[in-house]
């Protein structure tokens, strides 16, 4: 596997965790959370010689330390862990880097992103726009050219952008703008004259990084800031780092849910109702816990998949992104949410931080994509791809399944491949995807299957001894297992339940409900959850280290 040996990996994340006790422990997090106060100076430290977090996101040319996607996934989760706010200030340096990294010439590249490495400054991206959203080809903010004697020597750039990280801070930007060849990114530095930051955006959550609207007003740059320096290549560039950018916040996402179980557990094992520890009573593990690990295992076995295909040089894994970032934003505020309700009126004060965590860990289903956006990406993919193939892709992803172990969850999560096959085949003979609001919750039910198949191939890896050795070490196998059985069932049974759903209420014709439920292998899937109530109890006993898991082991 490319980039970082296991042990600089190891204790890059050991490094991170003591950085993070020392300068930022929950008291300090609350206080700059309640001031809405980015903390630039700890953010700098961040970036300076002791911890160096920036060159992990560069390469060794460019004055970096080259760490792979996976490596970067480990790394963004743990920082997840940390706070998603100051998380998403580190973020969006590479974030606004990308285009340079992607489209720029090498001049180009060693002029700006050396500096990241050498200097620690920090980067924003600036894409989105106050009445596009997430829709760039809505791009208003122009940049025409200034020509001399007929030759193009520089751009001069008007418009405005909205929801800006570290727009407030950053040394320079990479801004999206409509050229006469086509939209194309601009790097403009601080101080240009017309660019303007405006006031920081009073939000929700993740009050430790700097949101800000940028003004751009006859902003001219020379035409070596044009990135790449052709015009028209900025779609492109944009797109081709969304499997990469939405695996990070991906892992952010997941870093925050695990963050929040991992306080409710600890509250469990003290906070004694009915005469014993909530931890021992499954009316709180197999609710509030156990279902949310399995969650974010499930959104984990998708990001590895993606980080390890990207680290074998695989590019636009787009969809494949747009899985992993919907499961583990999704489950991140599941799991928060969970956590608020475990803690009871403690974990709904300020002065906990399942509170802050839960305010946090909203905007990962929101930037880099919304949920929507992730449910459209993904089902018009998979609805082409089963087009193509004419229902081929899931027949032979289910068959894979088949051949794995029993004890992995791959049966289980089979069937419900077997059954969205069967779902996406009704659905296109009875021309349900006119629907637009069908076609979301066929991408919803799409990233439930491909999770479970995802946790199930990684339980069956860590069954045989294979898991990459850079994974996540938290589940001994038989627990991983056990939590890919029990997702396995929850995500058969959604789709079939969901399936039947819309088929019924979409239909224009009355359908045969027996008949549907039958065809979605419901009685087969019913028949499956057999069992489930002994993994919840196998996988409550490995989170908290209970004898019976470590004799299970």
């Amino acid at each position: 596997m490319p980039g970082l040996d296991k042990d600089t990996l190891q204790a890059a994340l050991a490094a991170l965790d003591e950085f993070a006790r020392r300068r930022l422990p929950d008291s300090k997090l609350l206080e700059l959370d309640a001031k809405d106060e980015f903390p630039e100076e700890i953010v700098k430290e961040m970036c300076g010689p002791e911890l160096g977090i920036q060159l992990f996101f560069l390469p060794e040319e460019l004055h970096g330390m080259g760490a792979g996607s996976f490596d970067l996934y480990r790394l963004c989760e743990r920082m997840g862990r940390v706070d998603v706010g100051v998380a998403t200030a580190l973020f969006a340096t590479f974030l606004g880097s990308e285009p340079l990294f992607v489209g720029g010439t090498e001049e180009q590249k060693k002029r700006w992103l050396t500096r990241i490495a050498d200097q620690g400054i920090t980067v924003a991206y600036g894409a989105t726009e106050p009445q596009a959203g997430s829709d760039l080809s809505l791009l208003r903010t122009a940049a025409t050219r200034i020509e001399r004697e007929g030759k193009v020597v520089g751009y001069r750039i008007n418009g405005s952008k909205q929801w800006i990280s570290n727009g407030g801070y950053a040394a320079f930007c990479t801004i999206l703008a409509n050229a006469p060849g086509g939209p194309s990114w601009f790097v403009v530095e601080r101080g240009t004259p017309g660019f303007t930051p405006g006031k920081p955006e009073d939000k929700h959550g993740i009050r430790l990084s700097n949101t800000a609207a940028l003004s751009l007003e006859d902003v001219e740059v020379p035409a070596e800031n044009l990135v790449g320096l052709v015009e028209g290549q900025g779609l492109n560039q944009a797109q081709a780092v969304f499997g990469y950018t939405r695996l990070m916040v991906a892992a952010f996402a997941m870093g925050a849910g695990w963050s929040a179980l991992d306080k409710a557990m600890a509250y469990s094992l003290t906070r004694i109702q009915g005469g014993g520890p909530l931890a021992d009573k499954q009316g709180y593990t197999h609710k509030l816990i156990v279902p949310h690990a399995a969650r974010l295992e499930a959104a984990r076995a998708v990001v590895e998949e993606v980080a390890a295909r990207l680290d074998a040089g695989e590019t636009f894994l787009n969809t494949e992104g747009a899985v992993a970032k919907y499961l583990a934003s999704e489950a991140g505020i599941a799991a928060a949410d969970a956590a608020i309700q475990a803690l009871g009126g403690y974990g709904y004060t300020r002065e906990y931080m399942v509170e802050k965590i839960r305010r946090d860990v909203r905007i990962t289903t929101i930037y880099e994509g919304t949920s929507e956006i992730l449910e459209m990406t993904v089902a018009r993919d998979f609805w082409q791809q089963n087009l193509k193939t004419r229902g081929q892709v899931f027949k032979d992803e289910a068959r894979k399944l088949r051949e794995l172990p029993p004890a992995s969850g791959a049966p289980v999560a089979a069937l419900g491949i077997e059954s969205l096959a069967e779902l996406f085949e009704r659905a296109r003979v009875l021309r349900l995807t006119r629907h637009q609001h069908v076609l979301l919750r066929l991408g919803e039910l799409v990233c439930a299957a491909e999770g479970a198949a995802a946790l199930a191939r990684r339980a069956a890896a860590a069954l045989a001894g294979k898991l990459p050795e850079k994974s996540d070490p938290r589940f001994a196998p038989p627990a991983l297992a056990a939590l890919s059985r029990a997702y396995a069932r929850e995500a058969a049974l959604q789709v079939a339940t969901g399936g039947a759903r819309w088929l019924m209420g979409a239909s224009e014709a009355p359908q045969d409900a027996a008949q549907v439920a039958s065809a979605l292998r419901a009685t087969e899937i019913q028949k499956a959850q057999a069992g489930l109530i002994s993994d919840l109890n196998l996988v409550a006993d490995a989170l908290y280290g209970r004898e019976a898991a470590q004799k299970a082991a």
